[in-house]
């Protein structure tokens, strides 16, 4: 027999298990609200979880307002992706064609945000999509980024971000 308690830890764990990591670069807001959170444009960053070396930026709009603020409003498919070699490319485990690499849930139930990718073998190239699926209807808004791997000189690593200061 399923207790409340026992239901109220299944529906935790889905909602957990749906979110990805990212971390925030950055936002900006889209419209003020006087009392409540601004609509806003997130920018976020991740690691493919498959293959070291690969980032991905992707940037998603987020609803702000009374509904944003409690957490139940259903975020706009607009998003966007791109995805680069950040260092030496190395396939940790192996690859599935069309697997996803990122998921966020875009509203309290029935809609979420996916990443997911593909491999373009004769071009040396991984290729990521980014769309948004519900469970009636998607949406055909999209976003595709394509990083060809290369050899990736390490000499060139060298940071000229340190310029880059923010509060000063």
């Amino acid at each position: 027999m399923i207790t409340r308690n026992s239901a109220i830890a299944v529906i935790a764990a889905c909602f957990t298990a749906m979110v990805s990591h990212a971390a925030e670069i950055g936002s900006v807001d889209t419209k003020f609200n006087l009392m409540t959170p601004d609509d806003s444009i997130k920018l976020q960053v991740f690691s493919d979880p498959k293959i070291e070396g690969v980032a991905c930026y992707l940037s998603t709009a987020k609803k702000g307002g009374v509904k944003g603020a409690i957490g139940v409003a259903e975020d706009t498919s607009d998003a966007s992706i791109d995805c680069r070699q950040v260092g030496d490319v190395r396939i940790v485990k192996p690859l599935e064609e069309g697997e996803s690499v990122f998921k966020k849930r875009r509203s309290l139930i029935f809609k979420k945000l996916k990443v997911v990718r593909f491999c373009d073998v004769e071009r040396n190239t991984i290729v990521y999509l980014v769309y948004s699926e519900r469970v009636i209807e998607g949406s055909p808004k999209n976003s595709v980024s394509a990083v060809p791997i290369a050899r990736w000189d390490t000499a060139q690593e060298t940071s000229q971000l340190a310029l880059c200061v923010y509060g000063t």
